[in-house]
């Protein structure tokens, strides 16, 4: 297929190399010739056999469509998706650190990595906390072992994960409490209202299909 236009298609292009090193590992060059039948034999004793690099195309390229019509390359990993971490500087750990987020594992890996994804879920934690002195005291302790990171002197990834403000974070916290409790208070207001709409039976009923009798 020399002369046609090189498909920009990403999953073809990481299709055509793998059958590309397959075959050059395996040294499956009988299959090869195949393609290209009728073709002139290269020149030379020692190019005897061994396909040309058209014929080494044509290959990959028959390869690739046959694996398209069987659906290989269907509902693969982040198809139709942007690329992530594009933007982001190079990081040698980056499988860890994404095995880390992907599976929400915990005090796994080096403190750049745990911290990082400790950091990422610490407002949910906080909003789990029941008083204003629990709060403080976790981001005290979360503040205290980023600090202590930064210090590592055993190697390891950059620590890139910021200090929580304190008093900030608290002044989040009780904004996010209080609006729990009016969306909490909003909704009373709005079953109340429901169950006085309905006649008495039908408010009895209800009522037990919640209590589950």
């Amino acid at each position: 297929m020399a002369g046609k236009r090189e498909r920009s298609d990403s999953r073809l292009n990481v299709a055509r190399y793998r059958v590309e090193r397959l075959a050059h590992e395996t040294g499956d060059d009988e299959a090869l010739p195949a393609v290209g039948a009728g073709q002139p034999e290269p020149e030379g004793d020692n190019d005897a056999g061994r396909p040309t690099m058209e014929q080494r195309s044509q290959f990959v390229e028959i390869a690739i469509a046959q694996a398209m019509r069987r659906g290989d390359f269907d509902d693969l990993p982040g198809a139709g998706k942007p690329l992530t971490h594009l933007t982001q500087t190079h990081d040698p750990n980056w499988w860890i650190r994404r095995k880390i987020e992907r599976e929400q594992l915990t005090g796994l890996g080096p403190p750049a990595l745990t911290l990082r994804t400790e950091n990422a879920g610490l407002d949910e934690r906080l909003d789990a906390a029941p008083t204003e002195n629990a709060v403080r005291d976790i981001l005290t302790d979360f503040n205290a072992r980023v600090i202590e990171a930064r210090r590592q002197l055993l190697g390891g990834p950059p620590v890139v994960t910021p200090v929580r403000d304190v008093d900030d974070e608290v002044a989040r916290w009780h904004e996010r409490r209080a609006a729990r409790r009016r969306a909490a208070d909003e909704e009373r207001e709005r079953d109340a209202a429901y169950l006085a709409s309905l006649s008495r039976r039908e408010r009895r009923r209800v009522l037990r299909e919640r209590r589950g009798l």
